[in-house]
């Protein structure tokens, strides 16, 4: 038997971080307690909807978590199926039932979790203003991020192209891979010619030129584009099976990157993978502005995806009151220390 404890948290970040839906100063999280009434032992877990992009932000988001955590409760296991339109709250049941199996952070026996190999990331690059755009990309430059991934659409596109141009002028493509994420900034008319300038600075790839729902359109742009597109936003909400089969299909893009509390959770971003995989299409793992405890869980998962690809697993770290645990940025990867203490859950809870 298990009970399930919702504990809902707002943390704060360390500065704003700006999307080309806002600004985010705060982040509304609900923690799963999850406890065995017969041993004792208990895992926690992250819900974390992220407001007006998650298909599950929904106003009664609490009311119908609690409702799943009540039906987990008496089926004693997770009902992915009934939790399809849920992903965040599925990932948070995932998170707490790997937490309470394994016994400790370790939720899968790989090198990461043993300390031996870190995850390659990407040093994300905020939206801001020209300057504050400018001095981060500075400070990834210094640090040795191989891989930086500038978040596009917030400036004026000119002064954009003088951000990239600015990296390309000291780093060559095999000396750092640029990245860039659009959001769905473009129009599908001016997309064809902002990719095309793009190009010039020997990009990897561009997530969501244009926004999401516009499946020809953006089938269209996949068959023309100068360099891989990447879809994001485009994945949330397409739940079932078959609808994923068909967007993969349709759109044929050249990756798919997959947040698991956006996604399906762990298991629906595994069914993304492999059918993306059948498809001759790419994909990498992001999290998604979780605290650290969500940001274990991706992590500790996609290590067992061996990624070989730089990921975008860095974001854990930019709240002022988030709950220490055993994972470093140390040069440009993700590592997890098994051999620090395991978090003060329950300070942290209350």
């Amino acid at each position: 038997m298990y009970t399930i404890k919702i504990i809902p948290k707002t943390l704060h970040f360390k500065q704003p971080a700006g999307t080309s839906r806002g600004v985010y100063r705060t982040r509304k999280v609900w923690y799963l307690l999850l406890t065995d009434t017969q041993t004792g032992k208990y895992g926690v877990g992250e819900c974390a909807p992220l407001p007006a992009l998650s298909c599950d932000d929904l106003p009664d988001y609490e009311e119908i978590l609690a409702k799943h955590c009540r039906q987990t409760e008496q089926n004693g296991t997770i009902d992915y199926e009934a939790l399809r339109p849920y992903p965040s709250m599925l990932f948070g049941l995932e998170t707490a039932f790997a937490h309470l199996k394994a016994g400790n952070l370790k939720f899968w026996q790989t090198p990461f979790s043993e300390g031996k190999e870190g995850i390659p990331i990407n040093g994300l690059i905020w939206m801001g203003n020209f300057d504050e755009m400018y001095h981060r990309i500075e400070e990834k430059m210094k640090l040795g991020f191989r891989c930086i991934k500038v978040k596009i659409g917030a400036i004026d596109f000119n002064r954009e192209l003088e951000l990239l141009a600015h990296i390309r002028h000291h780093f060559s493509p095999e000396q750092i891979e640029l990245r860039v994420d659009a959001n769905g900034a473009f129009s599908p008319a001016d997309a064809p010619e902002k990719l095309k300038r793009l190009h010039a600075f020997h990009l990897h790839s561009i997530e969501q030129p244009i926004h999401a729902g516009q499946w020809q359109a953006m089938a269209e742009l996949c068959a023309q584009t100068p360099f891989p597109i990447a879809l994001d936003e485009e994945l949330i909400g397409v739940n079932t099976l078959a609808r994923k089969v068909e967007l993969l299909e349709t759109i044929r893009p050249q990756y798919i990157i997959l947040k698991p509390s956006l996604h399906g959770g762990m298991k629906g971003a595994q069914e993304w993978i492999e059918l993306a995989a059948e498809r001759g299409i790419g994909s990498w793992v992001t999290s998604a502005l979780e605290s650290n405890i969500g940001l274990n869980s991706i992590a500790q998962w996609c290590a067992t995806l061996h990624p070989a690809m730089p990921q975008g697993l860095g974001t854990g770290m930019l709240f002022t009151d988030n709950i220490d645990y055993p994972l470093h940025i140390e040069g440009d990867c993700l590592w997890f220390h098994p051999k620090e203490k395991e978090p003060d859950f329950k300070s942290f809870l209350i």
